[in-house]
């Protein structure tokens, strides 16, 4: 995922945000392997990347969640899509909100098979996920409540993690929907446990996919963080893998599910001690 600006930086930039009292730990969605796996953009070496095909390929997989970005249409239509525009991923050309829903739905997602598909609504998505894998939703542009409301008519309130890119959303979620498990970066600027404690106490995360300084990854796990790492990149192997696990982290987000799975299976670490609250 591409992070356009750190939440250190939209503090220091004067944005400010108010305390939502005493640290929280809503639960994580549950997960029945011990080292979590998350599909970026589902699994999308071939299937186009936040389709359907891409959601089901992680279920069969077995990964523990996908990953999904969140946009809105121009007429208020909650659609799955990472850039900001249609032009890299589509037949089509344009910001995904500036298309009406029946124009999004006219066009068809770039396939290395061949295959004809669709971009996929957000209320498609959380009906293939359900009772099957967990969503670790990219907040991208989009409504909390329109989200919330299509998260809770489809039973899947404890199967979806949000992935928070703003200051505005993060004070939207907890306004909406408090229960909600929230994730986002740490400040790099935090390098002892005090700071972190004190970052924490004015903004709850549930999960981070990041590392200030290594030697708090201890501290993080106290007070209550899981971490989930993103390793997605072209050249992705088991030695970054091995690298990121050492750090004794909860998960990754990949771009080669398949293949880290298999690695964690043949080295019997699929299946180990699950840090992740429940």
């Amino acid at each position: 995922m591409n992070r356009k600006a750190n939440l250190l930086t939209l503090i220091l930039t004067g944005l400010i945000f108010t305390a939502f009292g005493q640290r929280t730990m809503p639960p994580l969605p549950r997960c029945k392997n011990g080292f979590i796996v998350i599909a970026h953009r589902g699994s999308h070496l071939v299937k186009p990347e936040n389709s359907i095909a891409a959601i089901e390929e992680a279920i069969e997989l077995g990964a523990d969640y996908v990953e999904l970005d969140l946009r809105t249409t121009r007429d208020g239509h909650l659609v799955l899509i990472h850039n900001e525009t249609v032009d890299h991923t589509t037949n089509g050309k344009g910001r995904i909100q500036d298309l009406n829903l029946d124009e999004v739905e006219k066009l068809s997602l770039n396939a290395k098979d061949g295959k004809l598909y669709q971009l996929t609504s957000f209320k498609e998505a959380l009906k293939t996920c359900k009772n099957r894998i967990n969503i670790y939703l990219d907040f991208k542009a989009a409504d909390v409540l329109q989200a919330y409301k299509e998260i809770v008519a489809a039973g899947m309130e404890k199967q979806v993690l949000v992935y928070i890119n703003k200051i505005e959303q993060y004070k939207s979620w907890k306004a909406v929907a408090p229960q909600m498990p929230l994730m986002s970066g740490l400040p790099k600027s935090i390098k002892t446990k005090a700071e972190l404690r004190s970052f924490l106490k004015e903004m709850p995360l549930e999960a981070t996919d990041n590392i200030p300084n290594e030697t708090l990854i201890d501290a993080m796990r106290e007070n209550g963080l899981s971490v989930f790492l993103d390793v997605q990149m072209a050249d992705e192997d088991p030695i970054k893998w091995k690298a990121a696990m050492d750090k004794g982290i909860h998960g990754v987000q990949t771009d080669h599910p398949a293949a880290l799975i298999k690695y964690l299976q043949i080295n019997n670490l699929r299946n180990g001690i699950n840090l992740s609250r429940h």
